[in-house]
C-alpha cells in the first residue's frame, strides 16, 4: 500500500471508530466501503442490516431454477445475486430488485432475483450483495427426479417464538439433508405485526438460506393490528412465488415442481377475501383445473391451510362432515387423481386415510391435517371425526412432519417436537 493510501486508511479507521460510536451502523457501513475503496479491496463484508433473512424460495421448476430473497435496512442500488457450481471459480450473476416496503411503521428494502438455467441434481453456491459488499456463500442444491426429503411445519403462530425456533433447530438436526421445507400457513399470529415477522424469520436460520422454501398463506396473515381482516400485504411482499397468471392473486396460490412431484399450493381464505377478492373461489377453481390438466409429473401433492373436513368440537354444535372448502376442492382432487392432500388450521394432527367421493376409499387421495408447530394450542377441543385413523396424543403439543420422496413411494412421518414418532404412512405408485 502506498504512503497516501496508508494515511487515508488510518483516517478512515479513526472515522470508523468515531462514526460508528456516535452515528451507528449506517456511518459504519459507509466508512467500511470507503476503506475498501481506498485500500484497493474489491469486496467488503455485508453487514447483517444489509442482508437480513436471506432465503431460497421455490421457483416454478426447482431442478433448474430458484428464487433468492433478502431484506435490508437501507436502499441497495445495484443489488445482485452471484452464484457458481460449488467450489468452482466461474461466478455468474443476476440483478436483484431494490424495493421499499413499509408496514407496521417499519420500512425495509426487499431484494429478489431468480437464478435460472441451472443443472438438475447439482450443488451450487450463491451469495447476495450490492456495490462492493458481499455476503458469505450459501449452498443451493437443485432437485433431482426423486430420493429427497421434505420438512413440513404446521401453523407456527405464537405468542413466544422461542418454542418454534427450537422445533425448527431440532428437526433440522435430525433431518440435515432435507431438500425442501414447507410452512402450512399461519406463519405468524398477526400478519401486520413487524416484530412477529422478525421473530419468525430469525427462527428459520440457517435453514432458510440453504434450503428451498414453499410458504402457504393462512388466515392470520390477513389480520391487522386491530385484528380486522386486511389484504395480506406483509406475506405477499416477503415471499415472491411462482406466477399463477393473474396479478390480482399474485403470491396467494401457485404451483411448483420439485423433482417428480407437482405441488399445488391453494389459497383457502375465501371468508377473509370477501370484499377484497369476491371471485377468488371461481377464479382459483378454474386455475386449479388447468394446472392439474397440464401436470406431467408422477406425483401430485396439494398443500392448503384450511382443511376440507368439518370437525365437531366442544364449543359448538357443528356436526362432523365435509365443509365448503371440501365441497369445492375434493371432487377436483378425485377427478385428477391427486395423491396427497395436506392441511393445517385446526392445530391438531389427524391422519384420515384415503378419501374419494367424501367417503373412505383406498383409491382416493391421502388426507392429513399436519398439526401445530407454534405455542397456540387448541387442546381437547376437537372431537374425533369418523374418518380419523390416527390422532396425535392428547392433550396436543407441537409437532412436525417429513415426507420422503422415492421413485415409487411417498412416505409421510409425523413427530412430536422431541423426535418421538407418532405416525407413518406411505403412498405407492
Amino acid at each position: 500500500m502506498k504512503r497516501k493510501q496508508i494515511i487515508a486508511a488510518i483516517g478512515v479507521a479513526v472515522a470508523l471508530i468515531g462514526g460508528t460510536y456516535f452515528f451507528g451502523d449506517t456511518i459504519g457501513r459507509n466508512v467500511m466501503s470507503a476503506y475498501a475503496h481506498i485500500t484497493g479491496q474489491s469486496e467488503a463484508p455485508l453487514h447483517e442490516s444489509e442482508g437480513r433473512y436471506v432465503r431460497q424460495i421455490v421457483a416454478q421448476n426447482n431442478s433448474t431454477s430458484r428464487t433468492i430473497m433478502w431484506q435490508s435496512d437501507i436502499s441497495e442500488d445495484g443489488a445482485i445475486v452471484e452464484y457458481r457450481v460449488a467450489n468452482s471459480s466461474d461466478i455468474k450473476s443476476v440483478n436483484a430488485t431494490n424495493r421499499a416496503f413499509t408496514d407496521d411503521g417499519t420500512t425495509s428494502y426487499i431484494h429478489e432475483a431468480t437464478i435460472a438455467e441451472l443443472t438438475p441434481n447439482t450443488t451450487y453456491e450463491y451469495r447476495v450483495g450490492y456495490g462492493n459488499k458481499r455476503s458469505n456463500w450459501y449452498k443451493l442444491t437443485t432437485a433431482g427426479a426423486h430420493d429427497y426429503q421434505v420438512l413440513i411445519y404446521p401453523d407456527s403462530q405464537s405468542a413466544d417464538y422461542s418454542g418454534w425456533a427450537k422445533l425448527v433447530k431440532d428437526s433440522v438436526q435430525r433431518n440435515p439433508n432435507a431438500a425442501l421445507y414447507v410452512s402450512m400457513g399461519d406463519l405468524v399470529d398477526n400478519g401486520e405485526q413487524a416484530s412477529q415477522w422478525r421473530a419468525w424469520f430469525n427462527s428459520i436460520e440457517p435453514l432458510a438460506s440453504r434450503t428451498a422454501f414453499a410458504p402457504l398463506m393462512g388466515n392470520h396473515e390477513t389480520y391487522n393490528l386491530d385484528w380486522k381482516v386486511r389484504e395480506p400485504v406483509a406475506y405477499t411482499n416477503y415471499f415472491t412465488l411462482p406466477s399463477n397468471g393473474n396479478d390480482e392473486y399474485k403470491n396467494r396460490y401457485y404451483s411448483y415442481d420439485f423433482g417428480d412431484v407437482h405441488y399445488v399450493v391453494l389459497d383457502t381464505q375465501f371468508k377473509e377475501a370477501e370484499g377484497f377478492h369476491d371471485n377468488l373461489r371461481d377464479d382459483e377453481v378454474a386455475w386449479l383445473r388447468q394446472d392439474l390438466a397440464n401436470n406431467t409429473k408422477k406425483w401430485t401433492v396439494v398443500l392448503m391451510h384450511k382443511d376440507s373436513i368439518r370437525y365437531k368440537n366442544t364449543k359448538t354444535n357443528w356436526e362432523p362432515g365435509i365443509n365448503d372448502i371440501g365441497e369445492t376442492f375434493m371432487p377436483i382432487f378425485d377427478e385428477f387423481n391427486v395423491d396427497v392432500v395436506l392441511s393445517a388450521h385446526y392445530h391438531t394432527y389427524r391422519n384420515r386415510g384415503h378419501i374419494r367421493n367424501f367417503e373412505r376409499n383406498e383409491s382416493g387421495p391421502l388426507y392429513i391435517i399436519t398439526g401445530v408447530a407454534g405455542d397456540v394450542r387448541y387442546q381437547n377441543l376437537w372431537i374425533n371425526h369418523p374418518l380419523d385413523i390416527v390422532v396425535a396424543p392428547q392433550p396436543e403439543t407441537d409437532n412436525y412432519m417429513t415426507m420422503d420422496v422415492s421413485e415409487n413411494k411417498l412416505t409421510l412421518n409425523a413427530f412430536l417436537s422431541d423426535g418421538t414418532q407418532i405416525d407413518s404412512v406411505s403412498v405407492t405408485k
